[in-house]
């Protein structure tokens, strides 16, 4: 049985101890495909105040950063939610856990589009706290630059650093479906330059996006490996209300993906990927109301229960 190298098993390959990620969600951040710069209204998948009026008049006025405007009015506060954030799940996780170590999330949105000085600030701030050994950092590749790239290799000299960037599909008839607002070749120049700074990688890959045949699926996988990444997370897509997906799926021109063939595509995705890529998600899903389909997204343990009978069968231990 050979054992999934899942992102624990590399930390603890690494470090000799167990590193645990804590989510952070700061104020202010938002992103060019939102905010008008590349696109208008977000992926079609994604949940914005786009697509909801309610969610628009409570944000009607608020602050975004954007990387050209040094003005930034939030930082006190977004530093505080730093504080705030980091030592309440930290708190958490040492105590289901006792886990000591950790890295810092920055997730929602996209956590590079803002001055630099701006994100100094802010990744500094996470490294400051009490376990934090690194960063991973939520981006898109369109929202990146060589200063920044080597403002963060610098800091991977003394901690654990990660780019995390939306790869979704590598064929830009799919990235223009969904408005993604830039094209693959882009998503491979910024995995290829970010990697050569010497900084680690991981790529996430949506399975089931609109139109998409299994193999495209597949492929999406392939190129992401030869693109250099270090880890990958795989997801399928699910449909949430106020998004640009659910009004396809209301009128019938989308159908969301079967958990069958989900779970087999992941199966083969886990197949070729070589030792040293981690994998750092295997599915997603929300447990909520504003879910729409499919329904088998709804219940996170049912689908890994799934998943690891899966990948026993297929001769793998998650």
């Amino acid at each position: 049985m050979k054992k999934v190298y899942t992102i624990g098993r590399y930390f603890r390959k690494k470090f000799g101890f167990d590193v645990y990620k804590v989510p952070l969600s700061i104020a202010g951040f938002t992103c060019p495909n939102i905010d008008g710069t590349v696109a208008k209204g977000g992926c079609t998948f994604c949940l914005n105040e786009s697509f909801s009026p309610n969610l628009a008049e409570k944000t009607a006025r608020k602050f975004y950063l954007h990387p050209d405007n040094p003005e930034n009015p939030l930082l006190q506060k977004q530093l505080e939610q730093v504080r705030w954030q980091y030592e309440a799940t930290r708190a958490r996780l040492h105590g289901k856990y006792g886990v000591e170590h950790f890295l810092a999330y920055f997730q929602s949105f996209t956590n590079t589009y803002a001055p630099l000085e701006t994100l100094k600030a802010l990744y500094e701030e996470a490294l400051r706290r009490p376990g934090c050994i690194g960063l991973s950092i939520g981006t898109r590749s369109d929202s990146v630059s060589d200063e920044i790239l080597d403002y963060l290799a610098d800091l991977s000299k003394s901690h654990e650093i990660w780019v995390e960037y939306g790869i979704q599909s590598v064929y830009d008839e799919t990235l223009e479906k969904i408005n993604r607002g830039h094209d693959s070749a882009n998503v491979e120049t910024w995995i290829r330059k970010t990697r050569e700074k010497g900084l680690k990688v991981c790529g996430h890959v949506i399975f089931g996006l609109p139109g998409e045949t299994e193999e495209m699926m597949l492929e999406t996988v392939r190129s992401s490996i030869e693109w250099g990444i270090d880890a990958i997370k795989i997801h399928p897509l699910y449909v949430v209300k106020n998004t640009a997906l659910a009004a396809d799926y209301l009128k019938g021109r989308f159908t969301p993906i079967d958990e069958a063939t989900y779970i087999r595509l992941l199966v083969e995705s886990v197949k070729m990927l070589p030792r040293n890529i981690a994998i750092q998600r295997v599915t997603a899903g929300i447990n909520d109301d504003t879910l729409l389909a499919p329904e088998w997204c709804r219940c996170k343990h049912t689908q890994m229960k799934h998943i690891r009978q899966a990948l026993k069968e297929a001769g793998y231990l998650y």
